[in-house]
């Protein structure tokens, strides 16, 4: 799992080396200082993990919420959404098992290239948490009819 600052993500991966056959859960968000994407629309952060961390199954997931939301992402009844993205299947679904344990309701959102939408989505969560004023009792939901 990569949760670091997006401007140490290079050089920890790698310095790892061979990431062959490994799943990567990249959690990571392209910001810089002034809340901006520091990457976006014709490439992500993922992608340029997928990168550095050649041979990896990179899966976009646990991105887009707060911590507080990590430790308990169930608002009145109801699972909160956690978005996920990856080009192999296997390790979708262990990180969906993962994120299910967790206590999240999760949606594939296809490829690893969608972290493009991802990752902005995670900047508006930021925006309105802080920048707004809602406070980081706030999560998205995916509502099916």
């Amino acid at each position: 799992m990569l949760a670091t600052r997006w401007e140490a993500a290079q050089s920890l991966l790698e310095s790892i080396g061979d990431w062959t056959g490994r799943i990567l859960i990249d959690c990571t968000n392209p910001i810089t200082p002034d809340l901006q994407l520091a990457v976006g629309t014709t490439t992500s952060a993922a992608e340029q993990i997928a990168g550095w961390a050649q041979g990896a199954y990179v899966v976009k997931a646990f991105n887009s919420t707060g911590w507080n939301n990590m430790a308990n992402p169930v608002y009145h009844g109801e699972r909160i959404t956690m978005f996920i993205c990856g080009d192999n299947a296997r390790a979708k679904d262990i990180v969906t098992g993962l994120a299910e344990d967790l206590g999240f309701e999760v949606v594939d959102a296809g490829a690893l290239t969608v972290a493009r939408f991802l990752e902005p989505l995670a900047l508006l969560w930021i925006h309105l948490a802080i920048v707004q004023n809602l406070g980081r009792d706030i999560a998205f939901k995916l509502l099916r009819r």
